[in-house]
């Protein structure tokens, strides 16, 4: 019997389940992202050793890699990589340049010429001798900023921006849209960039350094105007910005229900940091200043009605990829089965740091991410149709 294309053509990839009953490919709700990255600065917050982090960015380079999607803001985790790699190097400068001294005991290395600096600027010296252990100690505080920056890169690069905006309270919906535009600037002018360098190369074009600045930024800049006038376009034709049927009372309400619960986080922040703060400051005044600002989101969240299409289901991959991350950071603020001096070890005197055991199983088990989240939906290719065989008579 002849094959028609019809009996040729296959299903899309990642529409139906793979064969040996594994999970269907899906996208991850992106709260689950953050949380899982927000705990996971958390928890590099606490700690100062050079080993553990780089297990950090040993892990976040692994899940990105295992689930990030095609999507444009998904190839941008190699540039926070390099912003990275720029922030530990800008440290490492400036406390070369703003040298503090150094003691007898320490490695010399080399030594700048000294600028005489005034009397009201006593403290800092501009020059002067740079030592081994004052370049490795700047340089253990800029890769624990760095790594905090990899974590929301990695938030960024995994999570779609545009449907977290789905979930945020009705009284932030403003707030939301513009942290969303802000955060798909960088992937958008990265995808213009590339852009742009392959239509030069289509073209032949052969300059390079600062002759091929102007020939890139310039189309640069007029697409991101492009984008930025079809955005304002799509806001205002679904009526962004309205008021709603809030009354300036409602409004005044909002805003002091806001403004309080804020005060209230902050003094329980504060008392649970502060040991000798008195005892109402701790607990109570940061579950008053929660219910106080729940309200005030419950509040005005009356003015803004949205309704919601195919919203993301929140089941039990996103409750395990939140739970590992916010389950690491615990591990690493509890001091449970570990000393909490090796989470910041000394250099003086330089030696090699040591490698806590329950640390670096938390921050591998944040790497359980990267399996446990389902893989992400392939990009659905165009069947080709078969030609279409006649049987020899």
């Amino acid at each position: 019997m002849p094959r028609t294309a019809a009996d040729t053509v296959r299903p899309a990839a990642g529409l139906v389940p793979a064969a040996g009953g594994r999970r269907l490919p899906r996208t991850l709700h992106p709260v689950a992202w953050w949380i899982w990255a927000l705990a996971l600065a958390t928890a590099v917050s606490r700690t100062n050793n050079p080993l553990l982090l780089f297990l950090v960015l040993a892990v976040l380079g692994y899940v990105v890699t295992m689930r990030r999607t095609e999507a444009p803001w998904a190839r941008g985790f190699q540039y926070y990589l390099l912003l990275a790699l720029t922030v530990v190097a800008i440290r490492v400068l400036f406390r070369a340049v703003f040298a503090t001294g150094i003691t007898p005991h320490d490695h010399f290395l080399f030594s700048l010429p000294t600028v005489p600096t005034p009397d009201w600027y006593a403290g800092i010296r501009i020059g002067g001798p740079v030592s081994l252990e004052a370049l490795l100690s700047a340089a253990t505080d800029g890769l624990r900023l760095a790594c905090m920056l990899c974590c929301i890169g990695a938030a960024n690069t995994l999570a779609n921006p545009k449907r977290a905006l789905r979930v945020l309270p009705g009284a932030l919906y403003e707030l939301g849209v513009a942290v969303t535009v802000s955060i798909s600037v960088a992937p958008q002018l990265v995808q213009s960039v590339q852009r742009v360098h392959r239509a030069r190369k289509l073209r032949a074009g052969r300059s390079k350094g600062m002759r091929a600045l102007r020939g890139i930024v310039v189309p640069v800049l007029e697409d991101a105007l492009e984008r930025s006038l079809r955005l304002a376009a799509a806001m205002d034709s679904r009526g962004y910005g309205r008021a709603g049927t809030a009354t300036p009372r409602s409004r005044r309400a909002t805003g002091a229900l806001m403004l309080l619960g804020m005060c209230g986080l902050c003094a329980g922040a504060y008392g649970l940091l502060d040991a000798t703060a008195p005892a109402g400051l701790g607990f109570p005044a940061l579950g008053a200043g929660g219910l106080l600002c729940v309200a005030g989101l419950r509040l005005g969240g009356r003015r803004v009605t949205r309704t919601t299409y195919r919203p993301d289901p929140w089941r039990t991959a996103e409750w395990a990829v939140a739970g590992c991350g916010v389950l690491s950071a615990v591990l690493l603020f509890t001091n449970t089965g570990f000393d909490a001096a090796e989470l910041n070890p000394s250099i003086y005197p330089l030696s090699w740091p040591p490698l806590p055991l329950v640390p670096a199983a938390a921050i591998i088990l944040a790497g359980a991410a990267g399996f446990l989240a389902p893989p992400p939906t392939a990009p659905a290719r165009p069947a080709v149709p078969a030609q279409r065989t006649e049987e020899p008579t």
